[in-house]
């Protein structure tokens, strides 16, 4: 069986999926997440609306230490450089409404480590923020760059990510630009030992 069995013309068995994503194994859930298409990942992000109510928490478990790096590997829609990673922590002041993280990919060196907030939003969401940056990170991060510097500014800079859950460890998203949707999406599975 493979992911792409869930989707069916344009409707996706999502209980189905979720189930079967939760009993693979982390590698095998990772190498399957990263094979849905830019269509498959369109269709899941319209799919997951109000399916699994999703949190923070989805993100970084409860009980993680402040500051300690938590991986989503990832596979966005765009025609390149569709591998990555998000990786998230938790702010060391105690605040417990809020994520910090960035974004880790081969074209770094160009793009910038794309630095966010996240935080909960309505209907069961959860907002990838990069018109917020973080104060502060993990010393094993990158530098801090507002994504207003350089080729930031045209791939982060006045973004914010929606995400929708899927599974116990994966979650979907969708990118817009100035509160317009755009047409890029990417799928993230966090790292079960994490």
């Amino acid at each position: 069986m493979s992911i792409h069995d869930f989707f069916a013309g344009d409707r996706v068995d999502l209980p189905a999926l979720a189930s079967w994503l939760d009993g693979l194994s982390n590698t095998a859930r990772v190498q399957s997440a990263r094979e849905l298409s830019a269509k498959e990942q369109a269709q899941l992000y319209e799919a997951a609306k109000g399916f699994r109510p999703l949190t923070i928490a989805d993100f970084v478990p409860p009980g993680t230490s402040p500051l300690a790096q938590v991986i989503h590997f990832g596979r966005n829609s765009l025609p390149m450089f569709k591998i990555f990673e998000k990786r998230f922590c938790r702010p060391p002041n105690g605040n417990g409404k809020e994520l910090w993280g960035y974004n880790e990919q081969t074209m770094s060196w160009a793009t910038g480590p794309g630095y966010f907030v996240c935080y909960d939003i309505d209907d069961g969401q959860v907002l990838i923020d990069y018109l917020k940056v973080p104060p502060q990170k993990p010393d094993a991060w990158p530098s801090i760059k507002p994504n207003s510097a350089g080729f930031s500014r045209f791939v982060y800079y006045r973004t914010q990510d929606t995400m929708r859950g899927v599974s116990k460890h994966v979650s979907i998203g969708r990118a817009s630009r100035d509160g317009k949707p755009m047409d890029n999406w990417f799928v993230l599975c966090r790292d079960a030992a994490s």
